[in-house]
């Protein structure tokens, strides 16, 4: 197995609608390309959305680096709303429960693990 991936872009991608038992407003669509996975436990890729809302609850870590637009996450445990746009980075954590809104549509590089 190779010890150095090259990361691009060009990874198939797929789309589509924000869950309805999860969507809070608008008529989001998602498109993740993965472009690195391993073991089941680790996964790399691009993410971006259209404009809207939705519920969501983290058992993973995930690492996201903003590269294009807007999105506020906001916080069922306190009500904190943090806003991310492009050039941002952060951490959500197992546990983290709330809504994900996307103000202007957005991507982002991500990393995402599970114990």
């Amino acid at each position: 197995m190779p010890k150095l991936y090259h990361l691009d872009e060009t990874a198939p991608a797929e789309s589509g609608p924000i869950s309805p038992d999860r969507l809070v407003e608008g008529a989001p669509i998602e498109t993740t390309a993965l472009e690195y996975e391993r073991d089941g436990k680790v996964f790399v890729g691009v993410w971006s959305a259209t404009v809207g809302a939705w519920r969501v609850r983290y058992d993973e870590w995930e690492f996201c680096h903003m590269l294009e637009g807007v999105c506020e996450i906001v916080s069922d445990e306190d009500g904190e709303t943090k806003r991310f746009s492009s050039g941002d980075s952060f951490v959500i954590e197992p546990g983290f429960v709330g809504v994900w809104r996307v103000i202007v549509p957005m991507k982002k590089r991500f990393i995402i693990r599970y114990d």
